[in-house]
């Protein structure tokens, strides 16, 4: 009954869904292109050979850079299949088209529609699927099930209060998580969660996040950029989301280190202009990292030497904003301290893992409800500490930058943490190529 319902549900929701693209359109135009795909309707079909296609979903920006050793070593395991990357969001789609260029083939995720779901199968004929850490779509297992596609939840999570609304649904929701062929967890305790929900062959095989390794390049950049500042106390807000910003300045305010600058680096990069508008009236000196140092200069990975210059930041610039894609790893590696974003309001969290492998101490807020486990490990290991809102985060600051010998021994310790729980790609994968065929059936029973 209950999935009668869901089903008639996305009938009446979908026409919603389109409308909500268009708004959403406004602000990101990416919205309202390749609109067809997700009612499964894609571009092109395969040709008709036995070329395994191996398809990868990745929701947004931080799935898709989740996924990029993932895809990296499925590549080079198996040069012989195709790999398709799925998304939902055009900015998780821009990401993965940044990051693979044409070694991979894209579209959107269909609906959670049976037609839908049904056509895209038929199209890209999967020989393995994919999803990443929680997407758990009813229709979408359903299907891949009748089609005889192994689907896996990879990267798996399931924080406490999702497990709390899941196991509302008891039998429904327990045939639903027993629908994946395989279950890969990060953590103990998501496998357990999982398992009790009905999730089948689960194995634990860490976070696939401690495999991202921002490029030597990109890390040098950031190295440039610091000495380009010069010696003033800096700090990074990563991925702040709506309403944080005004909270992150807040704490700014009432940090009083004198020369201390904010490299501010919204989530969502259809926000650049509305957090600058906010900056401004908050009476803060704003210069745009589009307009500053615009070729960022990289240092050669194997040597110090070689720096190209970079013109000074202005001394009277205390706010730089991070209105750049694909930069996260040199705005880290140009701070002496990471504030991560996401935390400050009850919207989960964001990624800490990339900053800890750079080696910057981190700051995070309470609300990590999405990245538990890896913030619980980060905080024991000496490597981040936790803050209850924006007069602590201040508090913290300052202390931080007043006491130079503990932001060395914070750095190092986030360094060995990053480095300890690496190896969660090479034993996903290992897993993957048992339940990929040498070459993939022509057709499937649709």
């Amino acid at each position: 009954m209950l999935r009668a319902i869901y089903r008639a549900l996305w009938w009446l929701i979908a026409p919603l869904a389109v409308l909500r693209l268009m708004i959403r359109s406004r602000r990101e135009r990416g919205y309202r292109e390749h609109v067809c795909e997700r009612f499964g309707r894609s571009a092109g079909r395969l040709p008709e050979d036995d070329t395994p296609l191996i398809w990868v979903h990745a929701v947004s920006v931080g799935e898709t850079r989740a996924a990029q050793p993932l895809v990296d070593a499925l590549l080079a395991a198996r040069p012989d299949a195709r790999i398709l990357l799925t998304h939902m969001t055009p900015g998780g789609r821009a990401t993965g088209e940044q990051l693979f260029g044409d070694r991979v083939l894209r579209c959107y995720l269909p609906y959670d529609m049976p037609h839908a779901v049904r056509r895209f199968l038929r199209a890209w004929r999967p020989s393995l699927g994919l999803v990443m850490e929680t997407e758990v779509w009813p229709t979408l297992i359903d299907e891949c099930k009748r089609a005889d596609v192994p689907l896996v939840l990879t990267n798996a999570r399931m924080s406490a209060r999702s497990f709390k609304r899941a196991a509302k649904f008891g039998a429904a929701a327990r045939e639903v998580f027993g629908g994946f062929t395989r279950v890969l967890a990060q953590s103990p305790a998501d496998a357990e969660r999982l398992s009790t929900l009905g999730a089948r062959n689960v194995a634990v095989l860490g976070n696939l996040k401690f495999d991202m390794a921002s490029p030597p390049a990109l890390v040098a950049r950031g190295r440039d950029w610091h000495r380009a500042i010069g010696t003033r106390p800096v700090w990074v807000a990563a991925s702040t989301r709506e309403g944080e910003e005004e909270l992150v300045l807040e704490a700014f305010a009432a940090l009083k280190v004198p020369d201390a600058l904010l490299i501010l680096v919204p989530r969502h990069p259809q926000r650049f202009d509305e957090v600058a508008a906010l900056v401004a009236r908050k009476n803060f000196k704003l210069e745009r990292r589009s307009q500053w140092a615009p070729t960022a200069p990289t240092a050669p990975a194997a040597s110090l030497e070689g720096h190209a210059s970079v013109d000074a930041l202005p001394q009277d610039v205390n706010v730089l904003l991070g209105d750049s894609m694909g930069e996260m790893g040199a705005y880290y590696a140009a701070a002496d301290l990471a504030f991560i974003g996401g935390s400050l309001l009850p919207l989960g969290g964001q990624n800490l893992i990339e900053a800890c492998a750079v080696g910057t101490p981190v700051l995070i807020g309470p609300h990590v409800f999405n990245f538990t486990q890896a913030t619980a490990d980060a905080v024991a290991a000496g490597a981040a500490l936790q803050v209850q809102d924006p007069a602590d985060l201040a508090r913290a600051l300052r202390e931080l930058f007043e006491d130079k010998s503990r932001r060395v021994t914070m750095g190092a310790a986030a360094s060995a943490f990053a480095a300890r729980h690496r190896g969660a790609t090479e034993r996903t994968v290992d897993v993957l190529t048992t339940l990929l065929p040498e070459r993939a059936s022509a057709s499937l029973d649709l």
